[in-house]
């Protein structure tokens, strides 16, 4: 059983490092560390929760992977560019330190390029939490910055492959018939609808996908990798992997806690994390120049390269493997455990300000970007209408419907910041062209300041702010209508002199409204 003082410690690191705006994972690790020191858990125990941990997160991996995300050479190639002037530097760094400090002594000749290469990867978590705070995972940059993720969890994956150094049995050879039974799955899955049977159904696959490819010779985790990419692609996939990213992150605690285990860190593994955390500086600048290189604006490359600042879990994982096929020592697992988390801390509040250090220093930014544009990065033209929908997700579309049912439709426009939706959009007749409410440079070029209606509807109340206060930056003279969720939200905006809308509030009225005017009742 899980001693619970080792919960009460993982949970108060946590909460520690969350209430001053940091991700939690630096107090897991410190709680491992702690629980160490104090001889208290049972090893063997967390170990299992650790490996559930893992094995959950390569089949939600697996579920996430699309060819669709990476095939853009924006993505595929910058990514292979990056590793390719980054792995060798730091391959050299690690020799480097490997030769000072005998105890980060290497076991294998390979092993440097081997923790290159999980040095290389950017965390995901932190990415994808970087732009949910801000409301931009349907941005372009966002989309960049996942895509470049996907492909390096790819990386790591044949990482992992080339580390689990098994010798299969004869019956691996039938692994591939396997494809065959995605049908099969996908109508389970349909079948089990919602709740918890959609939970328990990717439990189930995971973990009969790592027993399997174990029953064979091969590496549990490959088979939970597999299994989730029999079922990636799927209309029902989004659902089971919002079902099981909560359970998997509950259980990659035990890992970081786990990390603590393998002893505390010496003076010269922090010296060895500091140092690693300098190398870390490059890996903006680099991301930023290869972004800018492949005809992105200086603002997409700027907010793509800072949310791939810091290292990444999943190097950690592949860091793991390594140490349990004993081409890694644990001493350097802890160094890299330690790395992780300083990353975090400088990557933390460069994101948190980065809209303002782009507004700050973005003229000297623009100097950089080359003259042509890729066709996405092209600032958008909003033609002569003078009412302008920002955000056209189900609140901001049923907003343009409604407006073009009693205006004059060329008097519309609706802008989205999600491409692929943009453009479904304008298949399906509506006027809509792609753009971020949120960006300077789309408010300078689009001519959006001169309009004289902006109704905004984007994804939360942070991103709503960022292009109020970008109204007013641009001196924006006509009406701001905007949707709020909450009552404070909806003080806060008529503060600013905005039209408010509570959409949950007043989403009864609408509802009233909509049932009188179906049945003809009398209001008399």
């Amino acid at each position: 059983m899980l001693d619970p003082l080792i919960i009460l410690l993982a949970f108060l690191g946590g909460l520690a490092f969350r209430s001053i705006g940091y991700p939690p994972l630096p107090g897991y690790l410190i709680a491992g560390f702690i629980a160490h020191g104090l001889g208290i858990g049972n090893p063997e125990v967390i170990l299992t929760i650790a490996n559930l941990g893992v094995l959950l997160l390569l089949f939600t991996i697996g579920l996430e992977i699309s060819l669709k995300d990476i095939a853009a050479p924006q993505v595929w190639a910058i990514a292979s560019l990056h590793m390719v002037v980054v792995v060798p530097l730091t391959a050299l760094f690690i020799i480097l330190a490997a030769a000072v400090f005998p105890v980060l002594h290497l076991t294998d000749p390979h092993t440097d390029l081997l923790l290159a290469l999980a040095l290389s990867f950017s965390s995901t978590v932190f990415a994808v939490k970087a732009f949910e705070d801000r409301g931009e995972q349907a941005t372009y940059h966002a989309s960049l910055a996942i895509g470049i993720l996907i492909l390096q969890d790819v990386v790591a994956v044949a990482a992992l492959v080339y580390l689990s150094g098994n010798n299969p049995s004869f019956w691996a050879l039938g692994l591939p018939l396997l494809i065959l039974a995605r049908p099969l799955l996908l109508l389970v899955l349909k079948y089990t609808r919602h709740g918890e049977l959609v939970l328990l159904f990717g439990f189930l696959v995971a973990m009969g996908g790592a027993t399997l490819f174990e029953s064979v010779g091969l590496k549990a985790g490959l088979g939970a990798l597999a299994a989730g990419m029999l079922l990636a692609g799927a209309s029902q996939t989004r659902e089971l992997y919002k079902s099981l990213v909560n359970l998997k992150d509950l259980f990659l605690i035990g890992f970081f806690v786990q990390i603590g285990y393998f002893g505390l860190p010496t003076e010269h593994m922090w010296f060895v994390a500091l140092a690693l955390i300098l190398l870390i500086f490059l890996r903006p600048v680099l991301y930023f120049l290869l972004f800018v290189l492949f005809q992105l604006r200086a603002r997409t490359a700027l907010l793509a390269g800072a949310a791939l600042f810091s290292y990444s879990e999943f190097g950690l994982v592949v860091a793991a493997f390594a140490v349990e096929s004993g081409e890694l020592s644990q001493q350097w697992l802890t160094t890299l455990a330690l790395a992780v988390s300083l990353s975090f801390f400088i990557a933390t509040p460069l994101n948190t300000r980065i809209h303002s250090l782009y507004g700050r220093f973005g003229h000297w930014l623009h100097l950089l970007e080359r003259k042509k544009l890729i066709d996405a990065e092209v600032p958008a033209d909003l033609g002569d209408a003078d009412i302008v929908v920002l955000g056209m997700g189900r609140v901001g579309q049923g907003v343009y419907e409604r407006l073009t049912e009693i205006l004059h439709a060329d008097r519309i426009v609706g802008v989205e910041e999600d491409l692929e939706k943009a453009q479904r959009h304008c298949t399906a007749g509506l006027r809509c062209v792609h753009g971020d409410a949120s960006d300077h440079d789309f408010w300078v070029h689009s001519g959006l300041k001169d309009k004289k209606l902006v109704l905004i509807s984007l994804t939360n109340h942070t991103e709503n702010l960022l292009a109020v206060e970008q109204a007013r930056l641009q001196g924006f003279g006509g009406d701001l209508a905007v949707v709020s969720r909450f009552p404070d939200e909806k003080r806060e905006l008529e503060s600013l002199g905005c039209i408010a809308f509570n959409l949950y509030g007043e989403a009864g009225h609408g509802f009233a409204e909509h049932v009188i005017d179906q049945v003809k009742l009398e209001t008399s």
